[in-house]
């Protein structure tokens, strides 16, 4: 059994389809590498100095590499490994899209301090930055669709609603992320992984995700947001912790740790999150046993190293491999990555 494989393709065609989402947007960046198996993996991480024991002394350098998905088939081949690797397999390749959507934050968060700046100046906002900034006011609960739409690019309103967006858009500590992902999904096992990519059992109303198998009536047709394919759940999350009432005390706490010049930490931040779960308090022990015995919080500050983005896939067998690899460079000589990279938000 191809363990690559069965970590990252839940099917041949929806492997395709994410490759599609992912390859398009860096036109000096477009390698995708394909492996056919576990030994293949280990290998290939080891000539990426991406596996083995980190030193804490030193600040974790992360492969600038993104994966496609999770198998079903994860969850029964994962229980045939030692449990330290089954840990660093899930950790390792999750990382990296934690550490992509800070990115965005960071770019958001300075494009706003411009428009901020700019408006402070006497300038309005261009049409491409009003629409941005309109859709922001919406996302993170500032204000409702009908207010945004009726301020004008100069309107001085925005000042505020641009320090309200920046209070709660902000960075997420890579070792939260990577301890509440590991938590929530079971390290990729859990059936709302396996199925629809989540990876922080995040709900959704009005018919759509997956039904929880003890669905509660008294909470209504609640079900568990499926995603096309990981960074789309790790998106949602960081939406979600920026958004959501009931996560007010977290961005608190982490407006005060801006606030003291030092690094935003994870255990620190855990204690925002009680209302996550129905378990409260006995949820936040939990998360901080999980940093705290896999050493989680030396992602807190790791940095993506010097290389241009690169993708990353299975295939079923070596010969699988060679046909996917064919597929990709078709679909790139046709154009088709590019009009499927237009429905996918990457940058």
């Amino acid at each position: 059994m191809n363990i690559f494989s069965i970590i990252f393709t839940a099917c041949f065609k929806r492997t395709l389809l994410a490759i599609a989402l992912l390859i398009a947007p860096l036109a000096n960046a477009q390698e995708v590498v394909v492996l056919s198996g576990f030994d293949e993996i280990t290998s290939w991480m080891k000539s990426e100095n991406w596996w083995g024991e980190e030193k804490r002394s030193e600040q974790l350098q992360v492969p600038r590499i993104l994966i496609a998905g999770i198998s079903p088939r994860w969850k029964g081949e994962s229980s045939k490994l030692v449990v330290a690797e089954k840990k660093e397999l899930f950790y390792r390749f999750i990382l990296p899209l934690v550490m992509h959507a800070n990115e965005i934050v960071l770019d958001r968060r300075k494009r706003m301090r411009d428009i901020s700046f700019a408006l402070e100046s006497g300038k309005s906002m261009t049409d491409e930055e009003l629409v941005s900034m309109r859709d922001v006011a919406q996302l993170l609960r500032i204000t409702d669709e009908e207010r945004a739409a009726s301020l004008d690019a100069a309107d001085p309103a925005w000042l505020g609603i641009i320090d309200t967006a920046l209070y709660r858009l902000d960075v997420i500590p890579a070792g939260l992320v990577l301890g509440q992902a590991a938590y929530e999904s079971g390290y990729g096992t859990s059936r709302f992984a396996s199925q629809g990519n989540a990876l922080f059992g995040q709900w959704t109303y009005g018919g759509k995700g997956l039904v929880p198998e003890q669905q509660r009536k008294d909470l209504g047709d609640h079900r568990i947001a499926a995603y096309d394919w990981p960074f789309d759940s790790v998106r949602a999350y960081f939406l979600n912790l920026s958004s959501h009432p009931a996560y007010e005390d977290f961005r608190r706490l982490r407006a005060e740790q801006r606030d003291t010049g030092k690094p935003l930490n994870s255990m620190i931040l855990a204690d925002g999150l009680i209302a996550y779960s129905e378990r409260g308090q006995e949820y936040v022990d939990t998360l901080k046993g999980i940093m705290r015995v896999n050493n989680l919080t030396i992602a807190d500050e790791a940095i993506f190293r010097d290389e241009p983005l690169r993708f990353f896939l299975g295939a079923e067998s070596p010969e699988k491999a060679v046909e996917l690899k064919a597929e990709i460079e078709r679909m790139r000589a046709s154009g088709e990555l590019a009009d499927v990279i237009a429905r996918m938000r990457l940058e």
